[in-house]
């Protein structure tokens, strides 16, 4: 389990039983918005991942039978490179979708990320990452993932109020 001051907790669970690491993060912000910052590569651009690294991002495109490569850089100079598939999207609902890390070729993860709708306009966003064996799930831990999603959904939280101040003076 992880915190900061200034944001919500964010809760990491590695399960002793079956390899998979489920991630529970609420924010303040309807689950249409969290969803929207989900699927739009603008967006994604702004939030995703540890604040010292940029995305490129090559495609994007988030629907059932899609797929989405990126590219992570730190001062100009590449340093990781993502890609999945997209399985399934449910709008606002769910996507599930593959995770790989070109870095670390068996650590592909099955992820499936599901939106919930909470009262007072608030989401609580559950992610279930399934990966081969315990020794996949122990590189994806240990490659500074806890990091990469604290700070990374720090700026969501940044990203969401934008979106929801953006909202109500429309």
């Amino acid at each position: 389990m992880t915190t900061t001051d200034a944001h919500p907790t964010t809760t990491i669970e590695a399960d002793p039983d079956v390899p998979t690491v489920r991630m529970v993060r609420e924010f303040d912000a309807p689950r249409e918005l969290v969803y929207r910052a989900h699927v739009d590569p603008e967006l994604v651009r702004q939030w995703m991942g540890p604040h010292s690294i940029a995305m490129d991002i090559e495609v994007w495109d988030m629907r059932t039978g899609g797929e989405y490569r990126y590219t992570a850089t730190r001062d100009g100079e590449e340093i990781a490179h993502f890609y999945g598939a997209v399985h399934r999207v449910d709008e606002n609902e769910r996507i599930v979708q593959t995770f790989g890390f070109e870095e670390m070729p068996d650590a592909v993860s099955l992820d499936t990320l599901t939106f919930h709708e909470l009262p007072g306009g608030r989401t609580r966003l559950e992610a279930l990452s399934v990966v081969y064996d315990f020794e996949a799930r122990a590189g994806m831990l240990a490659s500074g993932m806890e990091v990469g999603v604290d700070e990374g959904y720090a700026a969501l939280d940044d990203v969401l109020a934008r979106l929801g101040g953006a909202a109500e003076r429309a």
